[in-house]
């Protein structure tokens, strides 16, 4: 039998007379452990979501990896280069490569009878993938988007439409600058997409990959470039590596100079920003600990002051002092236990009420979501619960040594 395990268990289960100092401590270092788990789950539930959805929508606009023309990355020009199926084909073999669709820019300006606004048309072809801009779609469909003709449907965001007063199925023309001349066309509009990514949002219109080429004045074979999808985002400094060695510096036969980068090279500032969260959630974190572990050494203090007599009865019987540290260390655990357990509840109960109905709201203008985003990490969430443990009964080992202070002859006459 662990003694010091029976004896904790005893002491645990003691109620007493209800007249006790300790209990209100036990329930306050309860009150405290939980509150900090359940902020601890929440908080990183939060900021994972958080970063996860705003990195999926930038991910979504320009995939992983941008090859274009060198001067184009460089300079934010739209230079032509050269696609063929044998680049694409060996862009796909690379390791770590999940998709390679091509995709041409044009500016142009959008206008309506009474409001013009200038805008920014990609061009995609068959082989894009409409997931991401499906699951975003909140009025009208997608067109088919072709290589070889012109549906002249597009699909603008519900901040254009809503500066241009167009809804689906309405008529706009839109203008576009050459060398030496303007060229008009007439779209419908197909469809409505809403990311809350202001930059993206107020920019980007969608349409076929023919007509925005012939637009530009350019090749059939020639783009703006191929954006490349990967399997796994935390490979990503991997795979382009690879594709500075086996891409980048290599011409294509108009003599254009290809060239790659990562999304987070080409939108700095908003990778930069969900880094930045990283910070806040390691600063809760460690409060938070710190709030726990303060709570639990209070009552471990309170509640060895209040049991002065019992041990030092126990000493009287021959307990040595570390048998008495660890009887009060295995009653701080069920302590803590009892805390976590509470804060496991409220802290994945709040998590999954808000991921299933959206109960807090954001402002999207400023928080590119328009409710709190939250990922439950299962994995995570068990490490958490596992530090917090830890942590909480290591803090506990130093105050636990007043123990080897207390004289049985005298502790035995304290009240």
């Amino acid at each position: 039998m662990n003694f010091p395990l029976f004896i904790a268990r005893r002491i645990h289960a003691d109620e007493g007379d209800g007249k006790k100092v300790s209990r209100p401590a036990i329930r306050i270092a309860t009150i405290g452990v939980a509150i900090g788990l359940a902020v601890m789950i929440i908080s990183v539930c939060v900021v994972l979501g958080f970063k996860h959805t705003i990195r999926d929508k930038a991910v979504g606009f320009g995939c992983h990896i941008v090859v274009s023309e060198f001067q184009s990355l460089q300079e934010n020009v739209s230079n032509p280069v050269c696609m063929t199926d044998s680049m694409m084909e060996m862009m796909r073999r690379i390791e770590g490569v999940n998709h390679v669709q091509r995709f041409a820019l044009k500016q142009g300006i959008l206008k309506t009878d009474s409001d013009f606004l200038g805008v920014s048309l990609k061009g995609v072809g068959p082989e894009f993938d409409p997931t991401f801009l499906k699951s975003n779609l909140v009025e009208g469909e997608l067109p088919t988007f072709s290589d070889s003709t012109s549906s002249n449907r597009l699909v603008i965001s519900r901040l254009i439409a809503n500066k241009l007063r167009l809804k689906t199925d309405d008529k706009v023309f839109a203008y576009f600058m050459g060398d030496d001349d303007v060229r008009t066309r007439r779209y419908t509009i197909a469809g409505i997409y809403e990311t809350n990514l202001k930059h993206f949002d107020e920019t980007f219109c969608f349409t076929d990959l023919y007509s925005t080429v012939k637009l530009n004045g350019w090749q059939a074979d020639q783009v703006s470039g191929a954006e490349v999808t990967l399997t796994d985002y935390n490979q990503m400094d991997v795979v382009a590596r690879e594709f500075i060695r086996r891409v980048n510096r290599t011409t294509d036969q108009y003599g254009a100079t290809y060239s790659s980068i990562t999304i987070r090279e080409q939108y700095p500032q908003i990778f930069s920003w969900l880094d930045l969260l990283d910070m806040n959630v390691w600063i809760i974190l460690a409060l938070m600990v710190a709030v726990a572990g303060f709570t639990m050494i209070s009552g471990l203090l309170i509640i060895i002051l209040e049991r002065t007599n019992m041990i030092g009865v126990m000493k009287a019987l021959g307990a040595k002092n570390r048998t008495i540290r660890h009887t009060f260390l295995w009653f701080s655990a069920f302590i803590i236990g009892r805390g976590m357990l509470i804060g496991n509840i409220i802290g994945i109960g709040l998590c999954v009420l808000q991921k299933y109905t959206g109960l807090v709201h954001l402002d999207p203008a400023t928080y590119y979501v328009s409710t709190v985003p939250v990922e439950l990490n299962i994995p995570l969430i068990i490490l958490l619960n596992i530090v917090t443990l830890l942590v909480n009964v290591l803090v506990l080992i130093a105050p636990s040594y007043l123990i080897s202070h207390i004289h049985p002859a005298k502790s035995m006459r304290y009240e």
